[in-house]
């Protein structure tokens, strides 16, 4: 198989992800339609460089970087197992990343994943990392995901370490998590650099696009 730099791309998203579904790549890696895109992603799969999961009902293929993926864009190969119960915190994930990428005017490589995060820490105590980072406008802005509830005093705890960490905190909430949403906007005066999103703001317009 002939490769070109998009299909480089397109296996590096996945690794960085960890995986990625069609319509993610079909945005991150520039194709101008699905069809032309899944027809990529069969010839990758099919040379062995990439594979897709079907891991829950009802939701689409995950497409990874196989081994032989990974060393062609000379990461590590070894395997890493999907948490079947991140899955659909993971792909809100990448939804928010593709909303952001057109609300800020970014590229795909100027957002940073939580597990690039923890690659630069090394094997150090394992540090609160957020979903993803990026720069803008001179500011570097953290990207939380929250889907659940955590408990209060972790939640608090992310919050302080990212008022710390960074010149802007943006949280992804669904409407109905309203004790999450109580405890963003009980910090907003400690804590003036968050700035709060809907879910459902980001799902929207993932749909438009």
């Amino acid at each position: 198989m002939y490769l070109v730099e998009r299909d480089y791309s397109m296996i590096r998203l996945m690794y960085v992800w960890g995986f990625c579904q069609g319509r993610h790549i079909k945005v991150l890696a520039g194709f101008s339609g699905q069809r032309a895109c899944d027809r990529r992603l069969k010839k990758l799969a099919d040379s062995g460089l990439i594979e897709r999961k079907r891991l829950l009902y009802g939701v689409a293929g995950l497409y990874t970087a196989t081994n032989e993926g990974k060393k062609l864009i000379g990461v590590p190969a070894k395997k890493e197992s999907i948490k079947l119960d991140q899955i659909h915190h993971d792909i809100t994930v990448l939804d928010t990343v593709i909303y952001c990428i057109g609300k800020y005017k970014l590229s795909p490589a100027e957002i940073i994943s939580e597990k690039m995060l923890h690659s630069k820490d090394g094997f150090s105590v394992k540090k609160h990392r957020p979903d993803f980072v990026f720069h803008f406008d001179n500011k570097i802005y953290c990207s939380e995901i929250e889907l659940t509830l955590k408990a209060k005093d972790r939640l608090q705890k992310n919050i302080k370490d990212n008022f710390l960490n960074y010149d802007k905190q943006l949280w992804f909430v669904p409407d109905y998590q309203n004790k999450i949403l109580k405890i963003l906007n009980d910090n907003l005066i400690s804590y003036p650099n968050i700035e709060i999103y809907n879910v459902e703001e980001v799902n929207h317009y993932v749909k438009s696009i």
